[in-house]
């Protein structure tokens, strides 16, 4: 069976889909793209992943995105898993600036890439959600001067080389400090720890990725009474945690059972993380259900 993306408003089957060769995504990683994981044949917290993607096009001034387009993407990416045959799946959505032949100047209006995939999903092995991951503290440092960070722009080398790095050396995943030494993110996840009880994980301003996945658990702890706090970390408050779990859309709600050799709390996956679990279970299936009619 043929497989599609959806390129530019339209559905095109891969082998045939193409962009220019000078578009500034390709040339310059001008780019942004949302990663998304669809349950029953819906996407999970679309509304929201759209508004960052709107959001960010807008701060740093790449591309306009209006109602109407907003609603021809979201009527895009049902049609696209349709059209697969998916109804579980991991997708990507990805806008560029456009062609680079166009007018640059500031006033210029020029039409974004747009184009979408959508394929089987891949989940993370079911032995790291029961015994918990093992992460790498990174190298590489988080600063506030980077004019892209907290942004899901297309420049994500430098993540995929600390993943890389964190893989060789027996990890799932590598956390990113600050250069004032602060607790960030992970390359491609938003961090919480557990103290005394007590869910924190690092505020916005870090700057983090504001996340999809990180919203939710915000909400649902708050809904159900369940502390927690954004408040700035140090490598102190993470290798002394009793709990730690990481979140992205993919590997929704990842416990941590070490960091490096150091174990975390009792070495598996504690009681809040499991509780959190059970809610964005209950959730995904309440909201895709619901919005999925």
């Amino acid at each position: 069976m043929a497989r599609f993306v959806y390129l530019n408003g339209e559905l095109v089957e891969e082998d045939r889909a193409a962009i220019s060769v000078f578009d500034a995504g390709l040339l310059h990683g001008a780019g942004l793209f949302e990663t998304m994981r669809a349950y029953g044949g819906v996407v999970f917290r679309l509304t929201d992943h759209l508004a960052r993607l709107q959001a960010s096009a807008e701060a740093m001034s790449m591309f306009r995105l209006d109602d109407d387009a907003l609603e021809a993407i979201s009527d895009g990416l049902t049609e696209l898993l349709c059209q697969n045959e998916l109804t579980d799946a991991r997708m990507r959505l990805t806008m560029t600036t456009g062609d680079m032949r166009r007018p640059s100047l500031p006033d210029a209006q020029t039409e974004p890439t747009v184009f979408a995939t959508a394929t089987a999903l891949e989940p993370y092995p079911a032995e790291f959600y029961e015994k918990g991951m093992t992460v790498l503290i990174s190298v590489h440092k988080q600063s506030r001067l980077d004019p892209t960070i907290g942004y899901k722009t297309l420049s994500y080398l430098p993540r995929l080389m600390s993943l890389r790095e964190a893989q060789v050396r027996g990890c799932g995943e590598a956390l990113w400090f600050t250069h004032e030494s602060l607790l960030a993110e992970g390359a491609i996840s938003n961090v919480f720890i557990v103290s005394d009880d007590v869910i924190k994980t690092p505020p916005i301003d870090t700057p983090v990725l504001p996340g999809v996945t990180r919203k939710a658990i915000i909400e649902l702890a708050a809904a159900n009474g369940i502390s927690l706090r954004e408040t700035p970390l140090t490598i102190n408050n993470v290798v002394e945690a009793d709990e730690i779990f990481l979140t992205n859309s993919v590997m929704e709600i990842m416990p941590v059972c070490r960091v490096e050799r150091r174990p975390i709390g009792q070495e598996k996956p504690g009681p809040i993380t499991r509780r959190l679990t059970e809610l964005y279970h209950q959730a995904v299936a309440e909201e895709c259900q619901r919005d999925g009619g």
